[in-house]
């Protein structure tokens, strides 16, 4: 491996580098380590290698320890590799943690302050990168899109060999079940050209396409869907308001399938 270029796993764990055109290699690191000798290359000033600490550290930040999580980050700080700090701590914000979590603005405001108020190497920029870490490591842990990742991906080659082999998926696949009258007929609505050439139109999109679920709407969006609908210059039956607001069931989302067209 080229040393140059930083090292990443994919979510199936394998080594990866950098291209050399995204390599962010802008810092130098540490000339001599907490010992006073001269470091190597991709040595911190603790003595050792850049990249197991910054594996440490994406590990620190899945099992939610905050202490490791937090000198893992000081010291790729300190021994001049905040560069790869900021960029893995992004990267574990996708990879390692619960979608939709707000410690992404969090760690992007404090990356901010450390590059653009003071200066990553700074006593300041350290404080940055701790804080960022324990956020990270302090967040809801979860490897969800990376496993979606991987399952989606070798669903789509058993899919492609069991066609090959004339045989049935080992899993079932969205796609074969897109369709018009299938199992996400409810998907071709005004919006796809087979949902236009079926003649559905506004009103099937809001009694069929807009409903949410399983959890209700709140009474203020119930209020203003109905009031909505009832100004349009459409006649809707009862049947079909009550539909536009009802929440689907948890186990049927899809079951507006193959309902006629309003």
């Amino acid at each position: 491996m080229d040393e140059k270029k930083q090292a990443t796993f994919g979510s199936d764990g394998e080594l990866r580098t950098d291209d050399e055109a995204t390599d962010k290699t802008n810092g130098e690191g540490a000339t001599t380590n907490d010992f006073g000798d001269e470091c190597g290359e991709n040595e911190t000033k603790s003595g050792v290698n850049r990249y197991t600490v910054s594996s440490l550290l994406q590990k620190a930040v899945r099992r939610s320890d905050e202490e490791i999580a937090a000198w893992a980050a000081w010291e790729l700080v300190r021994s001049g590799y905040a560069w790869n700090f900021w960029d893995r701590i992004n990267l574990y914000i996708v990879e390692d943690l619960r979608a939709g979590h707000e410690v992404a603005l969090t760690i992007d405001r404090y990356e901010e302050l450390a590059r653009e108020r003071w200066s990553e190497d700074s006593w300041q920029g350290r404080l940055c990168a701790v804080h960022a870490a324990l956020a990270a490591a302090r967040a809801t842990s979860s490897r969800e899109s990376a496993h979606a990742d991987d399952y989606f991906s070798e669903l789509s080659v058993e899919r492609a060999t069991a066609y090959e082999e004339g045989r049935e998926p080992r899993f079932d696949h969205p796609a074969d079940d897109l369709e018009i009258d299938g199992k996400y007929d409810v998907a071709f609505d005004q919006h796809t050209y087979e949902g236009k050439k079926r003649g559905r139109g506004g009103a099937y999109f809001r009694t069929h396409g807009a409903r949410v679920g399983p959890e209700e709407e709140p009474e203020l969006s119930r209020r203003w869907r109905l009031r909505s609908m009832k100004l349009e210059n459409r006649d809707y039956t009862d049947e079909q308001l009550a539909r536009a607001v009802a929440p689907v069931k948890a186990e049927d989302r899809w079951s507006d399938g193959n309902a006629r067209n309003d």
